[in-house]
């Protein structure tokens, strides 16, 4: 993958805390360490709005499966997933952070390697 990722320097360093923790599997330590290591961080004010973040509600497709849901990315300590705000370091959260609309990314799972392409992404109002 050559596309770098646009992260702000709050969720950079929210990942790579997330890495020494140890909180992912060995595959998707790998694919984030080498995403975070040509990140570009940029403060969030100049965030593009179709850049995949906390705060958005974006629409996925999962290419395995067809199926195409939304997920509204919050921090994890604010995260509720039954009134639709997922943490950010969920799967697809992880798998798509950083990316914008138009992004087709691979993340390997539990239950394999899935393919998300992100349809949309809007801000939360």
């Amino acid at each position: 993958m050559t596309t770098n990722i646009i992260l702000t320097t709050g969720l950079y360093d929210l990942i790579k805390d997330h890495l020494r923790r140890k909180k992912v599997t060995a595959e998707q330590e790998n694919i984030l360490t080498k995403e975070l290591r040509h990140a570009e961080q940029i403060l969030r004010r100049d965030l593009a709005d179709n850049i995949v973040t906390v705060g958005k509600k974006v629409t996925i497709k999962e290419l395995n499966s067809n199926q195409e849901y939304q997920l509204n990315f919050v921090s994890p300590e604010k995260a509720k997933p039954k009134k639709n705000r997922h943490s950010i370091l969920m799967d697809e959260g992880l798998a798509t952070i950083g990316y914008k609309k138009g992004d087709v990314v691979e993340w390997p799972t539990e239950k394999g390697t899935k393919k998300y392409e992100i349809l949309n992404v809007e801000t939360v109002a």
